[in-house]
């Protein structure tokens, strides 16, 4: 089988490759995770129980306001941030925040994104050059 690239905007940070966890929930750094345990906290949440440290996260949109900066950036200094934050939209305060918080992220896909990767697909995420890769082993 041959690896699946999918073409998404530019993004921050720099080339990761992981696990991905997907849902297509959209995403509060504040409301939605539980930040000390590194586990999606919110009972509506598709994810809720679920561990999102060290994973490239696949969401659907940014939702929430400015304490998303510091709190990328808190998680991140403690090592509970995601590898990257994947989303179909995003918006100008979740940029900040993963910039800020030194956590890679991309979106604007050209297809969703929820839809086109699984739970605990193996891929990486190249914001340069605006892609993400399903590696099919």
């Amino acid at each position: 089988m041959s690896d699946v690239v999918i073409k998404g905007h530019v993004g921050i940070g720099a080339k990761v490759r992981g696990k991905a966890l997907v849902a297509k929930d959209d995403f509060s750094a504040r409301y939605d995770l539980d930040r000390i345990k590194g586990v999606f906290s919110r009972p509506a949440h598709k994810l809720v129980g679920e561990n999102y440290v060290d994973t490239i996260l696949i969401l659907n949109t940014a939702k929430g306001g400015v304490a998303t900066s510091w709190m990328l950036h808190e998680m991140n200094s403690r090592g509970m941030a995601p590898k990257a934050l994947i989303l179909n939209t995003s918006n100008p305060i979740m940029a900040q925040g993963a910039a800020f918080g030194d956590v890679v992220l991309m979106d604007r896909f050209e297809t969703d994104i929820t839809e086109a990767v699984q739970t605990g697909d193996d891929v990486t995420v190249d914001p340069a050059a605006g892609t993400l890769t399903i590696h099919k082993d």
